[in-house]
């Protein structure tokens, strides 16, 4: 049975605001903290949910809370933002009510987080389904698409969002998602061109920077630097926490599942980079020859590299830049603009252009995620935006901002009133008119069409002549000095008083949430937000099909001469859009607060906290709903949690839940004021009666809890006493069975004994007859045995005694040649050719046929490892023993060469294209090819020649080329000299009077010598037509060069020399070749 817990139980301070008593500020605070201390982020004042920010993870959204959350009563459990969601969603799925999430604070608070976890609840709970889930994963990743393009980092907030975001969720009849809308508000794009200190622009910027390819940030003409843009603060570029490259990643994904094409995402990243390349555009002064100074672009690169991302032809661009065109009527005059108003068109462009991406990105994911049923859709509106902010600094934008949470406090006290009011009337409870202060008149202050602030600063902004901040603030002065909620330097009513308290250039508003004041400077400009007609249609003459879309006005056949709205105007209609849009729906109210300014964990700042619940409202909306009745709770909940107190209800009530609330109620001598009773629930107006009701039932849990261990020991007493007598039976009646099995075991195992005993006397004596029989048969056996012996002996002696001594030396022979032959096949040495072990004979009279037997193995051994060998590997042996024969003992660069194989093309002539046409001059099979010197008589130096031999020829040709140099048929050898050292020099000796001896012998070196002489003399030896090729090895020997003999001589050379060998001309006769000595 499912064991229904409350938000009284268990609860760690007040769970409940409205049962706060005393209701103070500071007993507020106090709550709050104490909640905070015990990890409690979450406290309701009523149906509204306050949320602490953190600022770490806690173990309270799991998949279990959702569950645990999941369709229970709003008080049932203690309180999350999951009971607001769920209450939200059953009404919105049960009762067909459309329902609005209205999440204020300011920044840092954790709006978005809050947002999110809505979005993610309201995902778990309701349907499943592959379209479905479709729709749900789209909804949750356009999240983090537009907080990579609106959410910055700020000094209040890592993950700030600077926009405001109302999504739109439509559901069907069954509760499943069909699809959003989402609208944006108040793009804080001034950021864009300027960050405070200690903050930075958008995500998106460092993301890209960070996260992007080489190739993609190569098309995008940019650098990872992030230096090398102005637009980027420098300070604050990389945040802890924060890992850029890897959002990055996620973007790209999100915008992939939310249906972004892959064309689209390049194109939002080309934008994206055309802004970082505008702001680096910097400009110089012109004087012209009629006194007015112009702009000139610096560097025109970074223009050049922007306008070939937008396709925007140069020369248009740098003219709107310098020049301004003002149309009126049918006239067109064309003004120069100075540095200032240069950079201004600059950074008014580069705020147009990031915000019109902005409000496209929104439309594009309204696009992929919009219902696409026409029936009627049940909506849940969230609503994540700016809190109410008062900085030491406060403009524009601030005004606009705090203009807003004015309206939403407006709406939040009415729809508060409102859904108290008509739950009064639903219980048929009378209705008490509530005293509240109404901002209304402060939202008049700003709003008002005749001579609201906004109207009037429209209204300076469009009239001619010069308008500044100043005149803007005279305006003020003259119009709104008497309002009780505004406050300027000067200030005008019956007399003019100076409050000296105001700087200059400022004025004050008394907002609901307190006195804010604002600096007027910017506030003209900020309104205006003008964008040159020149710089809009010179992006739309881009090849880019984006910036068309961005700037449709910039076409020229719809030019359009009418001012455009100011953003006071569009402000205004946006906000009162969505004011409208929130009164049709039910609300549901998410305060959220930050702790502390240092984005830390466990540190609760009691004047930050008191601050932010002041501007929040939140004691007056404690008040509002205390006003009538604190406490209201169904009948049946409320008998069955306190139907203990009343002996006429415990422990169970027959009748209607309302008659048992009733007689319970009169057995506890409430006061009859201080609770109504209405159709289904009963209203308790002072939270001392719910406290008195609380200790009560706890009393009583109290001594029900006693009675039920009292009744639970004297059960358990009796229970162990029944089961002890039970026992008892059981183990005597066991033990009686034991000891008549023991006593009867014993006479058995006695009886076993006796037999056993008997058993073996008689076996034993049948043994002793038995052996005494088979000894008797034995002997007479062996006697018999013995006796016919004797007699063979004496008959047989006389042939024994004649031929006794030549048997048993056989004998004995025969026996050591068997022992020898089974130990020698034991002790066999292994296969191996090269192992010289042999066992030790055992007896001298073995050494020839131990010596045989060794020479007999080792030819068998040698046969079985040749027998081994395939052709090729036999030819290479029989090339290195023919090698052997000819060098070892005779060159010392022989040793280093056994351990090198013979591989012979070493070029691989055949399949290098270099040395196609060189291979197809060479008819015959090529037996070795390797790259030798051929050195130079004049200076000793080499030339690296290619070495080919074949079966009758010796072929050189040019190692580059492929050219072939020389010929040489092997009938014009006549021997090869090479040195007795480790050098690879060696000469081919021509035939005196061969075709081939008339440019005289080549003197050659290789690395491969061993093996092209050894080659060379295996190929002359093998041909039955030629003389064998004799191998001279000398220190010293004469080479034929043309009509000149030059003697070649081979010495050891010093250290100093290095280990290379050298060929030095000593004269016109020598050739001298220093040899390293050999270690």
């Amino acid at each position: 049975m499912e064991v229904k817990t409350s938000l009284l139980d268990n609860m760690i301070g007040v769970g409940d605001m409205v049962l706060l008593e005393p209701l103070t500020e500071d007993s507020f605070l106090e709550n709050l903290k104490k909640r905070f201390d015990h990890n409690e982020i979450y406290t309701y004042i009523g149906s509204v949910v306050i949320s602490l920010n953190p600022y770490r993870s806690l173990p309270i959204y799991t998949p279990d809370k959702v569950e645990e959350y999941r369709n229970r009563n709003f008080y049932e459990l203690s309180p999350h933002i999951y009971a607001l969601a769920d209450e939200a969603y059953r009404s919105l799925r049960d009762q067909d009510k459309d329902q609005c999430i209205l999440i204020t604070g300011e920044s840092g608070a954790g709006k978005t987080e809050a947002s999110k976890l809505v979005m993610s609840y309201v995902a778990a709970v309701c349907g499943k389904g592959q379209e479905v889930n479709k729709v749900k994963e789209q909804l949750l990743q356009s999240n983090p698409v537009l907080e990579a393009f609106g959410n910055a980092k700020t000094v209040r907030n890592d993950n700030s969002s600077r926009f405001g975001k109302y999504m739109d969720i439509e559901f069907d009849f069954k509760g499943d998602p069909l699809g959003g809308v989402i609208s944006n508000y108040l793009l804080e794009k001034s950021r864009v061109v300027k960050q405070p200190r200690g903050e930075r622009n958008f995500h998106i910027f460092y993301q890209l920077l960070s996260g992007a390819s080489d190739d993609t940030l190569k098309k995008l003409k940019l650098e990872r630097d992030f230096s090398k843009y102005n637009y980027l603060s420098l300070d604050s570029a990389t945040v802890s926490g924060l890992d850029d490259a890897a959002n990055f990643r996620t973007v790209r994904n999100a915008m992939q599942i939310v249906g972004f094409m892959e064309d689209e995402m390049q194109s939002v990243l080309e934008l994206v980079a055309a802004v970082l390349k505008l702001g680096n555009i910097e400009f110089k002064p012109e004087s012209r020859c009629n006194g007015m100074d112009e702009s000139r672009i610096k560097d025109k690169n970074d223009l050049k590299e922007m306008c070939e991302l937008l396709g925007i032809e140069q020369s248009v661009l740098e003219r709107a830049f310098s020049y301004r065109t003002v149309e009126a009527k049918m006239e067109k005059v064309s003004t120069t603009l100075n540095v200032a108003q240069a950079y201004y068109a600059r950074d008014a462009l580069a705020k147009n252009l990031y915000s019109r991406l902005f409000s496209w990105l929104v439309t594009r994911i309204n696009e992929s995620i919009k219902a696409q049923a026409k029936t009627r859709h049940k909506v849940m509106g969230v609503l994540d935006i700016y809190g109410f902010e008062i900085f030491e600094d406060n403009s524009f934008e601030q005004f606009i901002i705090n203009y807003c949470n004015e309206k939403l406090q407006q709406i939040f006290i009415e729809l508060t009133l409102r859904e108290e009011q008509e739950e009064y009337i639903r219980e048929g409870i009378e209705w008490t008119n509530i005293e509240y202060f109404n901002n209304a008149v402060i939202c008049g202050l700003i709003e008002n069409n005749q001579n609201g602030i906004l109207a009037m600063l429209d209204e300076e902004c469009l009239r001619p002549g010069t308008v500044t901040d100043e005149t803007f603030l005279d305006k003020l002065n003259t119009i709104c000095a008497d309002h009780q909620h505004f406050e300027s330097r000067l200030s005008k009513n019956s007399k003019f008083l100076n409050d000296h308290s105001l700087p200059h250039n400022c004025f004050r508003i008394q907002h609901y949430a307190g006195k804010v004041l604002y600096r007027v400077e910017g506030f003209v400009d900020k309104n205006n937000d003008l964008l040159y007609r020149d710089l809009s249609q010179a992006m739309y003459k881009a090849n880019h099909s984006l910036i068309k879309q961005l700037f449709p006005e910039g076409n020229p056949v719809k030019v359009n001469l009418k001012r455009p709205p100011t953003a006071g105007f569009q402000i205004k209609a946006s906000v009162g859009t969505l004011m409208s849009n929130l009164q049709t729906k039910n609300p549901n109210y998410i305060r959220c607060i930050k702790p502390n300014d240092k984005k830390a964990s466990h540190i609760f700042n009691e004047s930050l906290v008191c601050h932010q619940a002041r501007y929040l409202g939140l004691m007056e909306n404690v008040r509002v709903r205390r006003a009538g009745y604190a406490f209201r709770q169904a009948y049946e909940p409320c008998l069955e949690r306190y139907k203990m107190l009343c002996k006429n209800t415990w422990p169970h009530w027959k009748g209607p839940a309302r008659q048992g609330v009733e007689v319970l109620m009169t057995n506890l001598q409430v006061p009859a004021e201080e609770y109504s009773y209405g159709r289904s629930k009963i209203f308790i107006r002072n939270p001392r009666t719910l406290f008195f009701l609380e200790e009560k039932r706890k009393q009583c849990l109290e001594d029900l809890a006693t009675l039920i261990q009292k009744i639970y020991r004297g059960w358990k007493c009796r229970s162990h006493f029944l089961l002890l007598k039970k026992s008892q039976i059981v183990v005597a009646s066991w033990y009686r069975r034991y000891a008549q099995q023991k006593k009867y075991q014993k006479i058995k195992h006695s009886t076993t004994v006796v037999q056993s005993y008997t058993r073996g006397w008689q076996a034993r004596k049948l043994l002793r007859e038995l052996k005494y029989q088979k000894k008797c048969e034995e002997a007479v056996t062996t006697i018999a045995a013995f006796w016919h012996g004797t007699q063979v002996r004496r008959e047989y002696r006389k042939f024994f005694r004649a031929n006794a001594g030549k048997k048993i030396y056989n004998f004995t022979i025969q026996r050591i040649m068997q022992k020898y032959f089974l130990g020698l096949k034991s002790k066999l040495p292994s296969m191996s050719p090269i192992d010289k072990t042999w066992p030790a004979r055992p007896y001298s009279f073995l050494d020839g046929v131990h010596a045989e037997l060794r020479r007999i193995f080792h030819l068998w051994r040698c046969k079985k490892y040749r027998s081994q060998f395939t052709e090729e590997k036999k030819a290479v042996y029989e090339e290195k023993l023919e090698a052997s024969e000819l060098f070892k003992d005779k060159k010392a660069l022989y040793p280093s060469s056994v351990r090198q194989p013979f591989k012979g093309d070493y070029l691989e002539i055949s399949k290098n294209p270099k040395y196609q046409k060189l291979s197809s001059a060479v008819d015959e099979k090529i037996l070795l090819a390797d790259v030798v010197n051929k050195i130079n008589r004049a200076n000793g130096k080499g030339s690296p020649r290619l070495f080919l031999l074949t079966k009758k020829n010796v072929v050189l040709a040019d190692q580059k080329t492929g050219q072939l140099k020389a010929n040489v048929p092997l009938t014009d050898l006549a021997s090869v000299s090479t040195s007795s050292q480790t050098d690879g020099f060696f000469a081919l000796k021509l035939k005196e009077g061969s075709a081939s001896a008339i440019k005289g012998d080549f003197l050659l070196s290789s690395d491969h010598l061993i093996e092209m002489i050894t080659k060379l003399h295996r190929i002359s030896s093998m041909a039955a037509d030629r003389e064998k090729l004799n191998i001279d090895i000398l220190d010293e020997f004469l080479v034929q060069f043309k009509q000149d003999k030059v003697c070649v001589k081979f010495i050891q050379g010093s250290p100093k020399n290095g280990n290379s060998v050298s060929c030095k001309r000593k004269n016109n006769r020598l050739l001298e070749v220093s040899v390293p000595a050999s270690s």
